[in-house]
């Protein structure tokens, strides 16, 4: 069975239960993930008509349960389970929650239940509660957390010990810990393990790493994630302007920021926008719009291909064979042009070339084109052969290399073009690619056969 097979039958199985006020629900919910109750409970959300059965299947877990399966809800989903709490009750939620995911709910609500839910909470939770939802989205500030353990400089690992103690219930990790200084200012770094085997006496200072990998809050999330996988780090601390510790990436959170992005790119690189939710849950008329644009665009775009077979109508009259070629240049082509493009826009997302890595690039694409254009020629030339002629044979070999060697050098240069104007790389998707090696492509292949077959 499936994932989602198992879910539907969780989800029939806890419906039935609730709706018969059946002793069983107690012990079906505690052999549920959170994970899988949030998505039990999305899928209720997005039927109107199920919002109470979700409030009061929700109403049946224990508080912290409770916003532990909040967190995995997706903001839209989180909004309407929210707006149907009273300030009490989601005042007690919050408090449960940790703070990436306190402030990332926090941002969704309207102002007014913002500024309610603030003069309910105490001073200093108000505060780092305002503080950590007041970055901008996207960046390092938006992604930490601020549960972490951060140790005084100068203390003794029995007594750092102790606070470890004293703080591991509200951490989002205990692994790594922090050492700082007076003014809060990160000095150093050590493992868990490290203080488990010290000696008690012995002082943080002599045992931290004083040479802490670390980001600042105004950092893309995208390089942060990058950090992350590059040295596998549980946790990357973040600084401010002063360098005072102020938060700490988790490993986890780097990870969705990776899935997040790299859906993004794929969504770009076939010309879709940026989905608010997953493919299965935006509204039509958002999906209709997100890919409408592009398509549009790319319509015109290929009216040049028709300008060009129709400039070159002698030639096609004289040698009606080239047309059935025609499809398969221009694909191969774009083919070629498409996967070029993926490889540098995946390069430049994971950091693995630059714009200084231009002519090299260049250089070894020029290269490999050349070589799969001639391996291509020579497979389509006996076709070419049989079909019409040593002469057709030899335009359509001679187009292949060219179309694909230029198909090849425009997939991979076009990322690196768009990004030096400022416009993200992936929008060098496979369609903008291939429409215009479309065009490109007849040109360069009629222009061939006109040459050629004059000539003979």
């Amino acid at each position: 069975m499936s994932l989602s097979d198992t879910l539907q039958a969780h989800k029939a199985t806890l419906l039935s239960a609730l709706e018969d006020d059946d002793a069983r629900l107690g012990s079906l919910l505690p052999e549920l993930r959170s994970a899988d109750i949030g998505e039990i409970l999305e899928t209720l959300i997005e039927e109107d008509e199920e919002l109470p059965r979700a409030l009061a299947l929700l109403s049946r877990l224990p508080l912290e349960r409770r916003a532990s399966v909040i967190g995995h809800l997706p903001g839209d989903e989180q909004l309407a389970i929210t707006d149907a709490m009273d300030d009490e009750v989601l005042l007690s939620v919050l408090e449960e929650m940790g703070a990436d995911e306190r402030a990332d709910l926090f941002k969704t609500l309207g102002d007014d239940r913002r500024e309610s839910l603030l003069r309910r909470m105490a001073h200093q939770e108000r505060e780092e509660l305002k503080r950590l939802a007041s970055y901008e989205e996207g960046t390092a500030g938006a992604l930490m957390t601020s549960d972490y353990v951060a140790i005084p400089v100068g203390m003794t690992v029995s007594r750092a010990m102790m606070r470890v103690r004293q703080t591991a219930p509200d951490a989002e990790t205990v692994y790594q810990l922090y050492i700082i200084d007076p003014d809060g200012r990160l000095t150093g770094t050590m493992s868990l393990r490290q203080l488990m085997v010290a000696r008690p006496g012995a002082r943080v200072d002599d045992l931290m790493i004083h040479d802490v990998i670390h980001t600042r809050v105004d950092v893309p999330q995208e390089e942060v994630a990058r950090i992350v996988a590059r040295y596998d780090m549980l946790a990357l601390p973040v600084l401010d302007a002063e360098q005072r510790l102020v938060g700490i990436v988790t490993h986890d959170d780097a990870m969705d920021v990776v899935e997040s992005e790299a859906t993004e790119d794929i969504h770009k690189g076939m010309s879709i926008g940026a989905l608010e939710d997953g493919v299965s849950r935006v509204p039509l008329w958002s999906l209709y719009r997100k890919r409408v644009t592009w398509l549009v665009l790319l319509v015109f775009g290929n009216l040049f291909s028709g300008a060009g077979i129709a400039y070159f109508e002698e030639t096609i009259a004289a040698q009606v064979a080239l047309v059935f070629f025609l499809p398969l240049l221009i694909g191969s082509g774009g083919n070629a042009g498409a996967q070029a493009a993926t490889l540098m826009v995946r390069g430049m997302a994971t950091g693995d070339v630059g714009i200084k890595d231009w002519g090299k690039l260049l250089g070894r694409e020029l290269l490999v084109a050349g070589a799969l254009g001639l391996t291509m020629a020579l497979a389509v030339a006996p076709i070419g052969m049989i079909r019409a002629g040593e002469t057709v044979a030899m335009v359509v070999a001679v187009s292949m290399i060219a179309i694909v060697l230029f198909g090849s050098l425009l997939g991979m240069c076009l990322p690196f073009v768009l990004d030096r104007l400022g416009w993200d790389p992936a929008t060098a998707s496979a369609p903008l690619v291939t429409t215009l090696i479309d065009a490109s492509g007849v040109l360069i292949y009629f222009g061939f056969a006109t040459a050629m077959l004059s000539v003979n």
